[in-house]
């Protein structure tokens, strides 16, 4: 008679063992993966031998936990920019820019930092020149602190026992301590911002787009400088961003 296991087909044991993954808030041991996938042990160790073979896991060097591998976190990416999709979230920012007059910007994590998926500039001389796929910190930016105040404890706090907290500016938050009271903030309140932190004269508000799971996966923000669109105005426009990243959060339903 044929186990339960031998039904499902071998792509989608792999699958569901990355699903896994991904899914889980820190490095999973090969424990916690069977208790997920219900799959057999031996099994799920040979899909993890392949799958890191692949690049699509990796082990965590001398203990048996493994989280995401760099190929995988490639093809998240590559779906994230599909033109499919890209097309119809470029719409939205540029949309979003008549409404505010600004310059908006669509981006997510990536590793230790945050990454522009996309970016509508606003017919204004003065501006910062930033294209897609431009990377910018975490710690003095309105994305970065908002995606790092959403992530789980323990992936937030392996982050900010690495971060340099170089200091861009007299306003950048430089310590550990005052950033994690800054995140509890952006929790309770729904957005963040960046207060000349990482560029002085430029202003900026963020706030997150979810995933179909419900999850904060991304942010929509706007930035200008200061002269033009002070702090207290800029978060005036609240209501027109959380509306942008609603529609955003249909684009990622439609890639299901």
């Amino acid at each position: 008679m044929a186990k339960k296991e031998d039904k499902i087909p071998a792509t989608l044991r792999s699958f569901a063992v990355l699903e896994a993954l991904v899914a889980a808030e820190r490095p999973a041991s090969l424990t916690d993966i069977v208790k997920t996938c219900a799959l057999p042990k031996p099994t799920v160790y040979r899909m993890l031998a392949m799958l890191e073979a692949a690049g699509l896991a990796v082990r965590d060097p001398g203990a048996a936990r493994y989280s995401p591998g760099p190929r995988l976190a490639a093809l998240g990416l590559g779906i994230m920019q599909n033109a499919s999709l890209s097309s119809a979230r470029h719409a939205i920012l540029a949309r979003l820019v008549e409404q505010i007059g600004e310059t908006c910007n669509f981006t997510m994590l990536q590793g230790g930092e945050v990454m522009y998926l996309d970016r509508v500039e606003a017919a204004w001389p003065l501006r910062m020149n930033l294209t897609s796929g431009s990377r910018v910190p975490l710690h003095c930016t309105a994305s970065g602190k908002l995606l790092l105040a959403y992530l789980s404890k323990p992936s937030r706090d392996r982050i900010l026992a690495n971060i340099s907290y170089q200091q861009y500016t007299s306003s950048t938050i430089a310590n550990r301590k005052s950033l994690e009271a800054e995140l509890a903030r952006i929790r309770k309140e729904r957005h963040a911002i960046d207060n000349e932190e990482y560029h002085a004269g430029l202003v900026c508000v963020a706030v997150p787009t979810r995933n179909a799971g419900g999850r904060p996966c991304a942010a929509v923000a706007v930035h200008a400088p200061v002269s033009r669109m002070p702090l207290e105005k800029a978060l005036e426009h609240l209501p027109l961003l959380r509306k942008a990243a609603e529609a955003m959060e249909g684009t990622f339903e439609k890639s299901g």
